[in-house]
């Protein structure tokens, strides 16, 4: 959410801002209903300020005898004319809002400007991305000869964009969980979290999914919402908080279930797991100081870079465009992994990760705030979020770039000890009738 005084302030700066996002300028009607609400505030005040003298000379007329009801009435007068106006003012401001929370975040300028991911800019890349010196099938062929990836019986219960694991696979997506947790808690410092997958509709406002993006995600009859990534409860642990600046930054992971309709994605990568309307993630989230969140979202990108190093899977790492970044974010990072199998066995690379730095744009939604030691002031903390990492694309990346040309899947090093010392995965014999 935008800041009304930033608006107040430098008009033509918000509107250059929105333009890199390809938006119209907003300041003109922003301010136009900012000026009539501090009209109105101040019309109340002087009311207000009447109201009290009035009842005060009604005291001082009694008191002496005198008659008072003309001066009554003004007051009764006052009165209707406050509750009217406080209506209005009410309404001003629910108006000013919408609009606000209506807006994406304002990007650093060194984002660099492009329509679309095409103008995605490459920073680094890691490992040799190379077909392999076989036909590669995708992660959908490689599952099903495997016998432990079933979209059928998914469909049967609950339609399409959805997937059922079993055996060697089931145990491969707890194996990544706990691998990924492991790693993030133990080295990196982050504090493991297990929160709600449903939430109320203001802590997904707080993060900015509502309420814009109200179709891409699934509501309960009870007004509640099933969360589309644990960004959402991560962030939120600090909503209405002042923090001391001592603690900062705080660092939360947690492994949970997400929930998309993907309402907007008809048509798009509708074979197999890369996007399903129920999946797995492990999400990296930051609570940090606004002289630190640039410095916190490199480390968080290399907290997720590092968990692709140690299954050894090649990536590369993008900075996102302006037509690319998400509505809450100032700056992202994707992390697209080597898909080997991907466009006919040709291979491509396929986000992974998105790790972004929020800057204070959720903060202000959540009222999240921070003191310096020392000062009275409060101030914005800044948010950070990112995948650290999706485990089903995770899985994809592991079928297709350690499959073998007889079925088999290798297993990677650092996952043997999470799978029982399993070695590979080999196709299993189908004992159903």
């Amino acid at each position: 959410m935008h800041d009304i005084r930033t608006i107040r302030q430098d008009a033509k700066a918000f509107d250059d801002a929105l333009s890199r996002r390809g938006i119209d300028p907003q300041s003109a009607i922003i301010l136009e209903i900012d000026t009539k609400r501090r009209q109105l505030i101040t019309s109340l005040q002087e009311l207000q300020q009447r109201r009290n003298d009035a009842s005060r000379e009604i005291g001082t007329i009694k008191k002496s005898g005198g008659d008072a009801s003309t001066i009554m009435e003004e007051v009764s007068s006052i009165k209707d004319q406050m509750a009217t106006m406080e209506v209005e003012e009410k309404a001003l401001v629910e108006e000013l809002d919408a609009m606000l929370m209506g807006l994406p975040n304002s990007l650093d300028s060194d984002v660099p400007q492009g329509a679309d991911e095409d103008a995605n800019l490459e920073v680094r890349r890691h490992g040799d991305a190379k077909p392999l010196p076989f036909a590669a099938r995708d992660h959908v062929d490689i599952g099903e000869r495997l016998g432990m990836m079933d979209f059928g019986i998914a469909a049967k219960m609950a339609g399409s964009r959805f997937v059922l694991l079993r055996g060697g696979l089931a145990r491969l997506e707890r194996a990544l969980a706990a691998f990924m947790i492991d790693t993030h808690c133990g080295e990196f410092g982050y504090e493991e979290i297990l929160p709600p997958s449903l939430v109320k509709g203001e802590a997904l406002a707080g993060t900015g999914q509502l309420p814009k993006f109200a179709d891409d995600l699934f509501h309960t009859t009870d007004d509640r919402w099933l969360i589309p990534t644990a960004e959402v409860p991560l962030t939120n642990i600090v909503s209405g908080e002042i923090l001391d600046s001592a603690i900062l930054p705080l660092r939360f992971t947690g492994y949970t279930p997400c929930f998309r309709a993907e309402a907007g994605a008809a048509g798009r990568d509708t074979r197999g797991m890369i996007r399903q309307h129920q999946f797995s993630k492990v999400e990296l989230v930051s609570i940090a100081h606004p002289d630190q969140s640039g410095d916190e979202l490199e480390r968080m990108t290399s907290c997720a870079e590092t968990i692709l190093q140690r299954l050894g899977l090649s990536y590369r790492v993008m900075l996102l465009c302006t037509g690319d970044t998400g509505f809450s974010a100032q700056r992202t990072y994707d992390i697209e992994v080597w898909l080997p199998g991907q466009d006919e066995g040709r291979g491509a690379f396929r986000e992974i990760s998105s790790c972004s730095n929020c800057g204070p744009f959720q903060a202000r939604r959540m009222k999240a705030r921070f003191r310096q030691q020392g000062e009275k002031d409060t101030r914005f903390v800044h948010t950070l979020n990112g995948s650290g990492l999706a485990i089903g694309r995770t899985m994809i990346a592991i079928l297709e770039n350690y499959q073998r040309e007889d079925g088999s899947v290798a297993i990677p090093e650092a996952l043997q000890s999470y799978m029982g010392g399993m070695t590979e995965l080999k196709p299993q014999a189908d004992n159903r009738d």
